[in-house]
């Protein structure tokens, strides 16, 4: 088995006779490096060369070295001058399996680049020395090749095990059991059957299906078992694998002689025994080749992280020519609940510690920044989207965090192909962030990036495995990790919060009014639109403009620290107990209202807060509808400082006409044709000890007729 790494430049002349038979690039020092991966049969050596990922090399020194130990050269023949141990030469053996399955699955979707995959079909069966090869993957073919040819062999084994066994042993079954007359016939119920020999046959099938289940689990190969058989599984079978195997194979060995019996003897034996030593026929020339391996990493990155098709329509090929590797739509990082937005990532294909140069990441810029404009021509031309996707808030003129991220393949130094995690890289530099305006976190010019390394093995054998349900799990859970870990960075670098305006405060006016101020650092992502996210950037040249700003929101709304993903309604739940001062600032005009048996009445209003104010063409009457956008209170009283409650008017008030109100909306009088509608905050009276009704004027005619007043007229 001849070992060679992509990309590697190795001296033409000690590698020449290696490379009969396929293309490479040799440049004008003498080296020469191959762009492809995978495996292929070298007829003049008469042994098997694997072209192995470049993913392999890890840069010692200045030096490119094999599992940062070894130069490629000094591994070249696995047979001679060996330096792996054998931990390291059992994982290339299994490594180049992987490969090649990996390759078969990329090559057997229609919907990749097949162009880029040169296949000779590989066939071996194990009955003669014309080429003797030592490889894992020669063996495991050679077995599925042996089962696909030897149908009728099977099929006459299993017959011959089966004709003159288990018959009824009809002189011992009389004389020792007890038979039961029935319609004049004896029935015997535990008859005696002749002794049945083992039949060493059954016991060799038996261990090679055990062996092409195991191999169809482990590595994906179909799964073509046509004898029905209780097959050896689970701890059993590693039993086999550690050993057991092979000493129980010896042990029947002598028990065959037909020829393909031995020959199935010696390929189950050549897997137990890990690929030392087999012999297979070679009638023509075999490859399994891609090249641009590169490609074949992202199809299997996009096969278990993106989505396909891509959402809403968009194409992997932007309008600006630029190609996406992978985009998918999940939850949103600030939303808890149902919220969706775009995940974006590029799949880097690079050498050990290779770190990232500056064109990849402002190609990355890039991707993001054509994806907010196809959501958003999607809505400007009077359409939704598909997916529910939508960037950007009309009312704080916001856009939503789009997660962009890389994710780099990395190799597990301990091989283990089971560890499943996409953690952070631990490159120098794992994130980045690229802004306009400083302290805006949801603006459309505030991109952020974030690296992931991958275990390359486990991806690789999932992709191999073609399992579609192991694939669909693994893909769940590391979209949330991506979510959640995204979210814990973020959180590293900002604050957030939850903000909700007071009764008395009309949010979207209140931000209309303090665009400027607030732009990019507010967001509406809650299934509750009356509730903002503001995000804050923690970093110290902040912290005064940030505090001052606090300090003003919190005369008009409900503040409450809110990390990524919590409830709002469950942090804001305090600071709307507490209650508030009213804002005299934003809306002192009171709604004045009179209500003689005011603890009778009001029972029919304060379960939900809905009135409905009767007013006339008269003086009074026009004061009201000229301040009605700044009425933030209603006072019940009865001209005297007795009996006053005071309440916080939530949203604006209007004018409607008395065919128009709610069944449910409560009307203090009903002889009016037009009313103020208007809705109370009922979970909290405000102190009501300073207001003094009686300094509103009024007259005999007037004495009961809604009023407009201030909050300064009132406490004066």
């Amino acid at each position: 088995m001849r070992i060679l790494i992509e990309e590697y430049q190795y001296i033409v002349s000690e590698i020449k006779d290696i490379l009969q038979g396929i293309d490479a690039l040799e440049n004008v020092e003498g080296k020469v490096s191959i762009h492809y991966v995978g495996y292929y049969y070298n007829t003049l050596i008469k042994d098997c060369v694997f072209i192995l990922p470049k993913v392999l090399l890890k840069d010692q020194d200045g030096e490119e070295l094999v599992f940062g130990k070894y130069k490629p050269e000094d591994i070249l023949h696995l047979e001679k001058n060996n330096m792996l141990s054998p931990e390291e030469q059992n994982f290339i053996y299994k490594f180049s399996v992987w490969i090649y399955r990996a390759i078969v699955v990329y090559k057997n979707d229609k919907r990749n680049n097949t162009e880029i995959v040169y296949h000779s079909k590989i066939t071996q069966e194990g009955n003669s020395k014309r080429r003797l090869s030592n490889t894992f993957l020669d063996i495991i073919l050679s077995l599925i090749e042996f089962n696909k040819d030897n149908q009728s062999f099977f099929f006459t084994v299993v017959k011959n095990m089966h004709s003159g066994l288990n018959k009824i042993n009809w002189i011992r079954t009389i004389s020792t059991s007890t038979a039961i007359i029935q319609g004049g016939q004896p029935i015997y119920l535990n008859p005696v059957n002749k002794k049945r020999q083992i039949n060493f046959d059954e016991e060799l099938l038996i261990i090679f299906f055990s062996i092409l289940n195991y191999i169809s689990y482990e590595y994906g190969f179909p799964k073509l078992i046509s004898c029905q058989y209780a097959l050896i599984t689970g701890e059993k079978f590693k039993k086999f694998i550690n050993g057991f195997g092979k000493t129980r194979l010896r042990q029947i060995k002598y028990k065959y002689f037909s020829d393909k019996a031995l020959q199935l003897w010696q390929l189950c034996y050549d897997f137990f025994e890990q690929a030392q030593q087999v012999y297979v026929t070679t009638e023509k020339k075999e490859y399994l080749l891609v090249k641009s391996f590169y490609i074949v990493f992202e199809a299997i990155i996009d096969e278990l992280v993106g989505d396909n098709p891509l959402p809403d329509g968009m194409d992997k090929k932007q309008e600006d020519g630029k190609i996406v590797d992978h985009l998918f739509t999940a939850q949103s990082l600030i939303d808890c609940e149902a919220q969706q937005t775009y995940y974006i990532g590029d799949s880097k294909y690079y050498k050990m510690g290779h770190e990232l140069g500056s064109e990849s990441i402002y190609k990355q810029y890039t991707y993001a920044r054509n994806v907010i404009q196809w959501n958003l021509d999607i809505f400007n031309s009077g359409k939704k989207t598909e997916s529910g996707v939508k960037l950007r808030d009309d009312v704080t003129e916001g856009y939503n965090i789009i997660p962009n991220f890389f994710i780099f393949a990395k190799l597990n130094e301990d091989f283990d192909y089971s560890e499943n995690g996409i953690e952070q890289t631990d490159r120098k530099r794992n994130r980045h962030k690229k802004v306009q305006f400083n302290n805006r976190l949801f603006d459309r010019d505030t991109l952020l990036l974030f690296h992931y390394d991958v275990n390359f093995l486990f991806v690789l054998s999932l992709y191999a495995r073609n399992n579609s349900a192991q694939k669909a799990d693994w893909k769940e859970k590391v979209r949330e990790k991506f979510r959640k870990e995204i979210q814990n960075w973020l959180q590293a670098d900002y604050n957030f919060y939850a903000i909700k305006a007071h009764p008395d405060v009309n949010s979207e006016e209140y931000i209309k009014t303090h665009f400027k101020q607030l732009l990019g650092k507010v967001y509406s992502p809650f299934t509750d639109d009356t509730v903002y996210s503001l995000a804050l950037d923690n970093s110290k040249e902040n912290e005064v403009s940030n505090k001052h700003l606090l300090e003003e929101l919190a005369q008009s709304f409900y503040i409450a620290q809110c990390k990524l993903g919590e409830k709002p309604e469950i942090v804001l739940k305090d600071a709307i107990d507490k209650g508030f001062q009213p804002s005299g600032e934003i809306k002192d005009g009171v709604l004045m209202v009179m209500m003689e048996n005011y603890a009778k009445r009001s029972t029919a209003f304060l379960a939900n807060g809905k009135l409905a104010i009767g007013i006339k063409y008269t003086k009074d009457s026009m004061e009201i509808v000229e301040h009605l956008n700044n009425i933030g209170y209603v006072l019940f009283h009865t001209r005297k400082n007795t009996d006053q409650h005071l309440f916080a008017v939530k949203n604006l008030c209007s004018v409607i006409s008395a065919e128009e109100l709610e069944d449910d909306r409560y009307k203090n009088v009903t002889t009016t044709g037009m009313y103020v509608s208007a809705d109370i905050d009922c979970s909290k009276e405000l102190d009501a000890t300073e207001i003094h009704s009686a300094n509103k004027a009024f007259t005999p005619v007037t004495r009961y007729d809604a009023q407009f007043a201030t909050l300064e007229l009132l406490k004066s």
